[in-house]
């Protein structure tokens, strides 16, 4: 079988987004410069075909989409298998959270979750004596500025953040990569811890929810400055989001018993994510331009 000549484009156009999008689906390619033209061959022509049909919809690769209906198999949606394979980061952070949650027991072992709180305590009896930062700190224990994040407590809150970070974190990773994916996330992290200890002080808290704030931040400032199939959210997403954030700092659901909130590291990883947005998106819309 003779390989087919799927598009030929001058050499000025920026192909790398698509090619990353290419590899991310597993689609056979291989790009030369013939004649001052970048000429991109595939095996045959139903996948040349395919490929041109993608690239009309995706040029810039921003194809979180693409992911439903791979030009590999046509009208055959991806196993669960292939999407974890295409997005490696937002699978290894969701499998490393569900390893957390079965050690700490979704946070009732209290004994396994001072291990990664943000400051280390110690129970007697009813009551939890917290360490300083500074403290911590000097203990050489830095690792405790990021792991919060992987703390849960119960099932429902590991569920909800869960889900969401597979919704947000894989439009990141199909579009900017694997590595600013993690990035992001363990900087989105840093702040939302941050934010959360200088408001409240020493206390106890976790979960992925500020990091996921920092990524629907990213995805909307982005997509408002360089706009992206990846970053365009379903109708009514961030409506949402911002609405249960506010409904949140009212104290509410603190007044009805249902627990603490961790509203400074949803602000805090939020106002992270626009700023990064900010920048990414000014990037990419110069890259364009």
């Amino acid at each position: 079988m003779s390989p087919v000549a799927a598009m030929r484009l001058p050499e000025y156009v920026d192909l790398s987004g698509f090619i990353a999008l290419l590899q991310r689906l597993q689609v056979p390619h291989r790009v030369a410069e013939e004649a001052g033209e970048q000429v991109l061959w595939v095996p045959e022509e139903s996948l040349a075909e395919q490929v041109r049909t993608l690239y009309a919809r995706y040029p810039q690769g921003d194809a979180v989409a693409a992911l439903e209906s791979p030009p590999r198999a046509a009208n055959h949606s991806p196993s669960f298998s292939q999407q974890l394979r295409a997005c490696r980061v937002t699978a290894g952070v969701l499998l490393l959270t569900f390893i957390v949650a079965a050690i700490t027991l979704l946070g009732d072992n209290l004994a396994s979750v001072s291990g990664l709180s943000f400051v280390d305590y110690r129970v007697q009896g009813d009551y939890i004596y917290f360490d300083y930062l500074n403290g911590t700190l000097a203990s050489g224990q830095w690792w405790r500025l990021l792991t919060p994040m992987l703390i849960h407590f119960g099932f429902l809150h590991l569920a909800m953040n869960t889900l969401w970070y597979w919704e947000l974190g894989r439009r990141i990773e199909v579009r900017q990569g694997p590595w600013m994916l993690l990035g992001m996330t363990l900087l989105f992290s840093l702040a939302a811890n941050f934010a959360q200890y200088l408001h409240a002080g020493p206390s106890l808290f976790g979960g992925l929810s500020g990091v996921l704030y920092g990524l629907l931040g990213h995805c909307w400032i982005f997509q408002r400055l360089a706009p992206c199939n990846a970053y365009r959210l379903p109708p009514g997403v961030l409506v949402m989001m911002l609405a249960w954030l506010l409904i949140c700092m009212t104290g509410i659901f603190e007044l009805l018993q249902f627990g603490a909130i961790a509203n400074a590291a949803h602000v805090g990883g939020l106002l992270a994510g626009c700023l990064s947005g900010l920048v990414g998106g000014l990037l990419a819309r110069r890259q364009r331009s």
